[in-house]
């Protein structure tokens, strides 16, 4: 049986504007979203602007991980079923707008509204993929070849539009 809830239900405009458990924040170039080793108790949904994810090791040495940008969420691993600890730090690389969810609205809509959860689900799946897809080119790939991949990954080189 159909929710009537669940066809009226607009991802699209629940990620581009504020309600309960959710508002609209700025960040400015080179400020934090949050750091390594902080509470995980938000996910963010980029709307413009670029980000990072860096982590740095007890050493002192800092990596980045991946880059961000408009449609991307960041910190979703606050949605795990024990919330825990933030394993990276995200900072806007340019001013950045994002819908900054709590935990606790954003586990209910995914249980509530099967049209979100699958459309996190999909991000999440696509962000695996391109994680692991950079793990195989550090293994394998001269440090050329890394930095035309980057550079063409920045560019959205082959994205619509």
């Amino acid at each position: 049986m159909n929710d009537p809830t669940e066809s009226s239900f607009d991802i699209h405009s629940f990620l581009a504007s504020g309600g309960p458990g959710r508002h609209l924040v700025r960040v400015a170039a080179k400020q934090a979203f949050f750091a390594q080793g902080a509470k995980a108790d938000c996910v963010f949904f980029l709307q413009t602007g670029r980000a990072k994810l860096t982590v740095v090791s007890e050493r002192g040495k800092e990596a980045t991980i991946t880059l961000l940008g408009p449609g991307d969420f960041i910190g979703e691993e606050s949605v795990a079923a024990a919330p825990g600890l933030r394993m990276a730090t995200a900072t806007a690389v340019t001013a950045c707008t994002a819908l900054k969810i709590e935990r606790a609205q954003m586990t209910r809509v995914m249980h509530e509204q099967h049209g979100f959860s699958d459309f996190f689900l999909s991000f999440l799946l696509q962000r695996g993929m391109r994680t692991q897809a950079d793990l195989v080119d550090q293994l394998f790939n001269n440090s050329e070849k890394r930095l035309a991949r980057i550079l063409l990954l920045m560019a959205e080189f082959g994205q619509p539009g």
